[in-house]
């Protein structure tokens, strides 16, 4: 084997997901590792679900109504949503140091930029396409995002 044909050969093992090769001929032995470790198989058993058991039943006492545990989730369904029209990171200012696009109980107007996206090291002002007032801001600074994930939620005025 000649040079190229070897540097082939550790091309083609590389792109293969194999993590050893080895080639034997007269008077040439030749054996190719990756560092790849191979990912690890573990079977788990989940035990067998018992029978519930019936226990007795003890005489029956007047309940006080309950409070509510938790309070009713708001109504979110009246306010419009700011999607992101990108995946990339979410920030709220142009810099550390500058001020924040917009902040909750801010009046926004179409066009206004609520926020920057950078993706692929290119950073993208994202323009408000509705008016009204910030109600909550749902993504953190300097998190990722997906595409159409809510950003904003605004109150149409």
């Amino acid at each position: 084997m000649d040079i190229k044909q070897i540097q082939d050969l550790i091309r083609f093992v590389s792109k293969s997901g194999v993590n050893e090769v080895s080639i034997e001929q007269k008077d040439f032995k030749i054996t190719i590792k990756t560092n790849e470790v191979q990912p690890q198989v573990i079977h788990a058993s989940i035990p067998a679900q018992t029978a519930p058991v019936a226990l007795p039943v003890a005489p029956a006492v007047p309940a006080e109504p309950a409070a509510p545990v938790a309070p009713a989730a708001a109504d979110t369904s009246k306010y419009l949503t700011i999607k992101s029209p990108m995946i990339g990171t979410f920030y709220r200012s142009a810099s550390p140091d500058k001020p924040l696009f917009v902040n909750v109980g801010d009046e926004i107007k179409t066009g206004t930029v609520v926020c920057i996206i950078e993706a692929m090291k290119l950073f993208n002002e994202i323009e408000s396409e509705i008016s009204g007032r910030i109600v909550k801001v749902l993504v953190d600074n300097a998190s990722p995002v997906e595409y159409d994930q809510p950003l904003f939620l605004v109150e149409p005025i």
